[in-house]
């Protein structure tokens, strides 16, 4: 039962390893982009976001580590219990090496060990009895050597636990700097929201113009989806080639069987898709959320925000078709590729590298992701649809969540 308790520990470590290496990766990287927002010296609602993420991530990587230690105590406990019970076992071992050493002292000296022999009633009996003797020495020479071999996983134990004990006060080190990081962090937070807070008229400003490129950008993807809806069911009432046939999907658009298996393949990546910047962190999730400094106001994202450097690269998640390449303000610009009945929008772009109807494979470069001379965010905006439905990325992407 034990063995199989500690293989499930160490597994469990072993993924705590894993998820506390990629948390801290993670935090390096924000702590990358909060260095590019100090060249901005005004406090920012960009710099407040991305600090908000460093907070969450140092945070998780403060349970990450009481996670560890909790499993690396009880681990402790359990070889403490394993050394208590080889102690014991060496014990009783010594105790029964001690009776045979005095009973061989009373009984088994050379005279009364020949006496025994030659007291025998037949040459049989005689060779049982020389038998014995030699099979008595040789368990005493076991014994003698099984108490030996005992001690020494006794020491390997302690030594294994020593080595345990010292990962756990690392560990614990570890959390306290983190936790003193953190307080830092919050500390600079609550700094940058008091700040902010002066300037609450510009931030209804500037909130109300996004929320207005979202609402355009939004209507924009449902003209398309109903103008392609439209041209997709009129191809196939004029068409008189079978094989050109379309099929009805449940967001009512008119597919090719080629369009319906891209569309399937689509799907069937979901929680798989790679990401539409090589690096970057999640800064806007996917919903409604409250203002990170005005009270009572909530603002809504229709996909999700991804902080990353300047002039990093845009790529299309699947293959597929480009739909669209449009302008908006603050927006920038937008790409909408088609995958089937999904839409992919990849949006605050420059140097787009494609045009309307152009054929694109997954991981293609579609643009650069632009950079705000203001606060220096570099942020883009993804969206994916499925038809007129709006889908939640971090679903979608692989490791986002």
């Amino acid at each position: 039962m034990v063995p199989g308790f500690l293989s499930g520990q160490g597994s469990n470590r072993e993924k705590l390893q894993h998820s506390k290496k990629q948390i801290e990766e993670d935090i390096r990287y924000t702590n990358s982009l909060l260095e590019q927002t100090k060249k901005n010296r005004q406090s920012s609602l960009n710099r407040l976001t991305i600090l908000n993420r460093q907070i969450e991530k140092r945070q998780s990587l403060i349970d990450n580590i009481s996670k560890q230690t909790d499993d690396i105590q009880s681990q402790i406990s359990v070889k403490e219990l394993e050394i208590a019970k080889l102690i014991v076992e060496q014990k009783k071992m010594k105790e029964e090496y001690a009776r045979m050493i005095y009973y061989a002292y009373k009984n088994m000296n050379g005279y009364n060990r020949l006496l025994f022999i030659f007291s025998a009633k037949d040459f049989n009996q005689a060779f049982a009895r020389l038998l014995y003797y030699q099979q008595y020495s040789a368990y005493r020479r076991t014994q003698a050597q099984l108490i030996c071999s005992k001690q020494l996983e006794i020491s390997n134990k302690k030594k294994e636990l020593e080595g345990t004990r010292t990962d756990n006060i690392l560990l614990m080190q570890s959390k306290e700097s983190e936790k003193v990081q953190l307080t830092q962090e919050k500390e600079e937070k609550d700094r940058n929201v008091a700040e902010l807070s002066k300037k609450e008229k510009d931030l209804r400003a500037s909130l109300k113009e996004k929320q207005k490129a979202a609402t355009q950008l939004q209507i924009e993807i449902q003209k398309l989806i109903a103008s392609e809806v439209r041209a997709s069911a009129m191809k196939t009432r004029t068409s008189k080639n079978e094989t050109a046939k379309k099929v009805k999907t449940s967001s009512e658009m008119m597919l090719t069987p080629v369009e319906m298996q891209l569309s399937t393949n689509f799907a069937s990546n979901k929680g798989r898709l790679p990401w539409p910047s090589d690096r970057g962190l999640i800064t806007g999730t996917f919903g409604e959320h409250p203002h990170p400094v005005l009270k009572y106001v909530k603002t809504k994202n229709n996909g999700i925000d991804i902080s990353t450097e300047k002039g990093a690269a845009v790529k299309s998640v699947f293959r597929g078709k480009v739909s669209r390449v449009m302008s908006f303000p603050n927006l920038n610009k937008v790409v909408i590729i088609r995958h089937g009945e999904y839409l992919t929008v990849y949006s605050n772009l420059d140097n787009v590298k494609v045009t309307d109807g152009q054929e694109v494979s997954t991981r293609q470069v579609i643009g650069t992701v632009h950079t705000n001379s203001d606060d220096l965010k570099t942020e883009l905006h993804f969206e994916i649809w499925l038809g007129k439905t709006i889908q939640n990325p971090q679903e979608w992407l692989s490791g986002a969540n």
